[in-house]
């Protein structure tokens, strides 16, 4: 029951972070700047320089926006496009991670038996996990390109000093939420990667031998194992007795009086 739990609740956590990192991609305002605003006349104007991953933006006090879409592939600014490849491959990994865990989870019943389903559980929350890492790289590079800009000490004429806005604190909350759900899956199917072996005493007992010919000998009895280690491991043991003598059996010396006849 608590393992059906953890499953359900590491769904609803992933698919949850996913649904904020593609809300991302689509949102506004992945970095503003303003200008103006200043007193010292009777009007005040503002603007506002905004962009996200696909177009610039200029707002002013009005309300009246006009944007620049990018340029065709090939020409967008090589961060941007850095970002953009880093958050669809991400995306493209929790597609399949979605659908993996939910096969695997132990309250669908779809995807075979229940060792078969673990191992696609393991499979879908390690997919959940790389797709995390890769949003947060996404985030990551784009944090840096703002943050070099805006703690330099000088600029170039022209170029904007941008705050970071709300997607990237929602990407990211949406990453973590993705990475603690492809953990809660893992921790229900750990012992895939790591069963459990079974351990068994010896205390000295024997090990019986079947027997076996050599020639025109018989041997039968029982042998004992090596105690250097003291355990050894494998199946349930049998019952075990004491060793006894190696018992030999030799072939009968034919008389000449019979060799005769």
């Amino acid at each position: 029951m608590k393992k059906r739990l953890i499953q359900v609740l590491g769904f609803l956590i992933s698919s949850l972070g996913w649904i904020f990192v593609l809300c991302t991609m689509a949102m506004d305002y992945w970095r503003i700047t303003q200008l103006g605003g200043q007193g010292g006349s009777f009007i005040i104007k503002v603007a506002w320089y905004w962009s996200n991953l696909w177009k610039d933006c200029l707002t002013d006090s009005t309300a009246v926006t006009n944007c620049r879409d990018f340029a065709v592939l090939w020409s967008v600014t090589p961060f941007v496009q850095a970002v953009r490849g880093l958050l669809m491959c991400g995306l493209t990994l929790g597609f399949f991670a979605v659908i993996l865990c939910f096969v695997g989870m132990e309250c669908t019943y779809i995807g075979g038996a229940q060792k078969t389903k673990d191992k696609l559980l393991l499979a879908g929350a390690l997919f959940h996990i790389a797709g995390g890492v890769s949003n947060v790289s996404a985030y990551c590079v784009y944090i840096n390109r703002v943050a070099r800009t805006a703690f330099a000490r000088s600029v170039r004429p022209g170029v904007l000093r941008y705050s970071l806005g709300p997607p990237i604190f929602l990407g990211l909350v949406g990453c973590f939420l993705i990475l603690s759900g492809g953990l809660f899956y893992a921790v229900t199917v750990y012992r895939v990667v790591l069963p459990g072996s079974k351990v068994v005493n010896t205390y000295g007992g024997g090990t019986y031998m079947a027997p076996r010919s050599r020639g025109g000998t018989r041997y039968t009895g029982y042998y004992r194992p090596s105690t250097q280690y003291g355990l050894y491991r494998g199946s349930e043991p049998s019952q075990s007795s004491k060793i006894s003598k190696l018992s030999q059996t030799t072939r009968t010396k034919i008389s000449e009086r019979d060799a005769f006849v």
